[in-house]
């Protein structure tokens, strides 16, 4: 037993020494395990006292002109996910000339088009070895006076925080504490709903039911749109007309696009993607296949196949445009292909479908646990087989239909959903 005054034995003090580094940690993590973004905001304590409290006033439908939308993030399908609730606020607020808080440069590229958004603030990742940048930023935003500030982030500290500290005079987000919010105008965590793009549409059109007194709601969601210019497709099917192989070129045979790389355990395997392209070009010989390079610029099939890189987003979007049909693993250039408006398939093995899954204009998930890579590549054939050029099977739903009823497609059966 350790007697006071007795130096303590080396592994006690090793213990002591780890707890002790915890608890600096999630001392440094601030409250509600916030980012280090706040270590520098002296203003942080202050802010999250003196937030504003929720006045359940009428939200007008009139006379919101200057928004702004906080999303402070970096990664690029969040940042993509957001093209719905843009979508949403000019159909709301029409006239509106819209602000979005970001982190990175991803957002400029993404919101280049949208004649709507006139601001893209993009704080500098990382923030907290820019602190002077990054609070540079955000006193020059506080010195604009918002109609409304949207904050569409479900469990966020620090969008939160950053929702508290600008200026508006109506502020929207999710919440079930009324009082401690910040928010003049809280909508339940339970109206958020599952899937991360939904989930903003679902804020806006619960506080106009409830706030504004609008009953009324759009039948449909946006879907994803990075509003590729006409120009800026052009330019992708230049481009893909260089990259086929000179034999193939011109010939009316689909084009598929893969994308085979994703992070961390969402990532599946070169020998799996090897199975997956042997069996689907055996059941679909004359598909044309392109692969699309990540940002590292190593492709990840072995160099088998024509690749296209680029750096931009955009042109990135504009050569997939070009494309019958993208096969992608969840990542961020799955919600790129959507929003670049061809039919994509997200293959998903561990992150929840029903949260990130590509909807609309033909565009699915496949839910891989359990299957060979040879069954999902037999699934997405069946599935776009008229897109493909090959004869349906019975009760296969084509992906090409314009007037196919993906709710009513049975696509469950294959393993896929919309």
């Amino acid at each position: 037993m350790h007697k006071f005054g007795e130096s303590k034995p080396a592994d006690t003090r090793r213990s002591h020494g780890r707890a002790y580094r915890r608890l600096r940690k999630k001392r440094r993590a601030g409250c509600d395990g916030l980012t280090q973004y706040q270590r520098f905001l002296p203003f942080w304590c202050r802010v999250q006292r003196s937030g504003v409290s929720a006045k359940q006033e009428s939200l007008p439908k009139k006379g919101v002109y200057r928004i702004l939308i906080c999303r402070p993030n970096h990664r690029l399908g969040n940042t993509i996910l957001l093209t719905p609730l843009i979508t949403e606020l000019e159909r709301l607020y029409k006239g509106a000339e819209i602000d979005i808080l970001s982190e990175g440069p991803i957002a400029e590229e993404v919101f280049t088009t949208f004649f709507s958004v006139k601001n893209v603030y993009c704080l500098p990742k990382r923030g907290f070895k820019h602190p002077f940048r990054f609070l540079g930023m955000l006193l020059r935003i506080r010195e604009i006076q918002y109609d409304l500030i949207v904050d569409p982030c479900l469990g966020s500290g620090f969008s939160r925080a950053l929702t508290k500290f600008l200026r508006g005079r109506y502020k929207l987000g999710f919440s079930d504490d009324a009082t401690h919010s910040g928010l003049t105008h809280p909508v339940p965590t339970a109206a958020a709903l599952k899937h991360m793009a939904q989930r903003p549409i679902n804020l806006l059109r619960w506080a106009y039911k409830h706030y504004a007194g609008d009953g009324e709601t759009a039948a449909e969601y946006p879907s994803l749109d990075i509003r590729l210019s006409d120009e800026e497709r052009a330019h992708g099917r230049a481009v893909i007309g260089q990259l086929l192989p000179a034999p193939r070129q011109g010939s009316a045979a689909p084009i598929v696009g893969i994308f085979a790389n994703a992070t961390g355990a969402k990532r599946y395997p070169a020998a799996w993607w090897n199975e997956f392209i042997a069996a689907f070009e055996a059941m679909s010989p004359q598909a044309r296949i392109l692969e699309l390079i990540p940002m590292h610029g190593h492709s990840m099939l072995g160099e088998t196949y024509p690749g296209y890189y680029s750096s931009d987003i955009r042109r990135m979007g504009a050569v997939m445009a070009g494309m019958d049909l993208m096969i992608t693993a969840d990542c961020g250039v799955m919600h790129l292909a959507v929003a670049s408006k061809v039919p994509t398939v997200g293959m998903f093995c561990v992150t929840d479908a029903s949260v990130y899954a590509p909807y609309g204009l033909g565009s699915c998930s496949l839910m891989t646990h359990g299957l060979s890579a040879k069954d999902a590549a037999e699934q997405v054939v069946r599935t776009y087989a008229a897109l493909l050029g090959r004869v349906a099977a019975p009760n296969t739903a084509a992906a090409t239909d314009p007037e196919l009823d993906w709710n009513q497609a049975g696509l469950g059966s294959l393993g896929l959903s919309h």
